[in-house]
């Protein structure tokens, strides 16, 4: 392959993984970005997550997994505030076009970690096509004839509300990948895809961070149409955005891969189904190289075979 590839997802990852990806590793830049005043209750460098919390949800009668929930301890230098020394950040990615379908579960969402865990919780929501205030609080009521009987309050993240070619220029690495997501002149798009890429390029990261936020703009900046493409174009030919050529190529050939380990995590997790096994976190099967993966893959199909009775699938 020649020349530097066009700006196109290259990751097959759903909006939600790739999200919560994201959160998980820049969770600090998260809430030092839009709750500064949060961030400085919590020590941010012992965050503990959870891999999967699943829900029976009333309201639709089925069963829900919890997005993100992180055990973050508060600050020996925090102001005094709840007796607990841990509290449970819970953080939801909803990425419809509207806050209808998730705020009324936030309610039963809360009770349920409160009740399990007998800890505080803050819930946050990530909004990903809805633009409201950009960063605020948003509540929900239940009211029986005019008396408001429980009033639920969560922070959230609004990212169209928020001027993406501000944040794009910003000091914090995550902003700038996030910029993709917020509002963007038509005439400034090309521009921003652009130059977010070359701040990633040149950013103190490490390769992974650096992919995570490089494909995270390439994923959700706006479609590019012909005179955007080429004004695209023109500017990372230009000696300025020259880092920004590398970069592509290198999120594009680490997307291929990255793509192939979900693939085989998907499969294990069949196999394991199959076999009627729990399946292993994400997080524990990520840690293992492609060859590994295949070979555990193997391994379960090999034992999900040597369990069918005689002739069977023949």
């Amino acid at each position: 392959m020649t020349g530097c590839p066009e700006l196109v997802i290259v990751w097959r990852m759903d909006h939600d993984q790739r999200l919560k990806t994201i959160i998980q590793t820049f969770f600090a830049d998260f809430l030092r970005l839009f709750f500064a005043d949060w961030a400085e209750r919590f020590d941010l460098s012992r965050v503990e997550w959870r891999d999967k919390e699943v829900y029976p949800d009333p309201p639709e009668g089925s069963r829900h997994e919890l997005d993100l929930i992180a055990w973050v301890p508060i600050a020996e230098a925090a102001e005094p505030g709840p007796e607990a020394s841990i509290v449970l950040v819970h953080v939801e990615i909803e990425s419809p076009d509207r806050t209808t379908r998730l705020k009324p579960r936030l309610p039963y969402y809360y009770h349920f970690l409160r009740d399990k865990y007998d800890l505080p919780v803050l819930p946050i929501v990530i909004y990903l096509k809805v633009g409201l205030d950009g960063v605020g609080v948003d509540y929900c009521v239940e009211q029986l004839w005019g008396l408001e009987v429980v009033r639920f309050q969560y922070l959230y993240v609004a990212l169209p509300g928020l001027d993406g070619v501000e944040y794009v220029q910003g000091e914090n690495w995550l902003g700038v990948a996030l910029s993709a997501l917020m509002r963007i002149p038509p005439e400034r798009v090309a521009w921003l895809g652009a130059e977010a890429l070359r701040r990633l390029a040149e950013a103190r990261l490490s390769d992974q961070e650096r992919f995570l936020l490089g494909e995270c703009v390439q994923a959700y900046l706006p479609t590019l149409d012909d005179e955007q493409r080429r004004q695209y174009e023109d500017l990372i030919r230009s000696e300025s955005y020259v880092e920004v050529q590398a970069m592509n190529q290198t999120i594009y050939e680490k997307g291929l891969e990255e793509g192939l380990v979900e693939g085989l995590i998907g499969q294990v997790h069949l196999c394991e189904g199959v076999l009627g096994r729990s399946p292993r976190p994400n997080s524990e099967l990520r840690t293992l190289t492609v060859d590994e993966l295949q070979g555990l893959l193997d391994a379960l199909k090999t034992e999900a075979l040597n369990r069918r009775p005689n002739g069977a699938g023949n």
